[in-house]
């Protein structure tokens, strides 16, 4: 789910750490990211900052992890105004 907000764009994933490699799956209107890191001392957290501003070619600065620091499932928040970068965003996660 994408939702847009006065502080950029909302998206709920769902992470899998221990992956083989990184990567960005959907299925059934769930986004879920694979991830090479371990969930240890925030290892896999500091991985998908990492992904995700390497795949958007955005700013690691720009994104946040809002909801399920130490959770599987995830709120992140995409700090970004330019409406070419929200269209990019979305049809990237859709």
């Amino acid at each position: 789910m994408i939702k847009e907000t006065k502080d950029g764009l909302i998206v709920n994933i769902k992470i899998t750490p221990n992956s083989s490699k990184n990567e960005l799956t959907a299925s059934d209107g769930i986004i879920k990211i694979k991830l090479t890191a371990q969930p240890v001392d925030g290892k896999a957290n500091k991985a998908l900052i990492e992904f995700l501003s390497k795949e958007l070619k955005i700013p690691k600065t720009s994104i946040c992890i809002v909801k399920g620091l130490s959770s599987k499932e995830k709120v992140i928040c995409i700090k970004t105004f330019d409406s070419e970068k929200i269209l990019f965003v979305k049809k990237y996660f859709s």
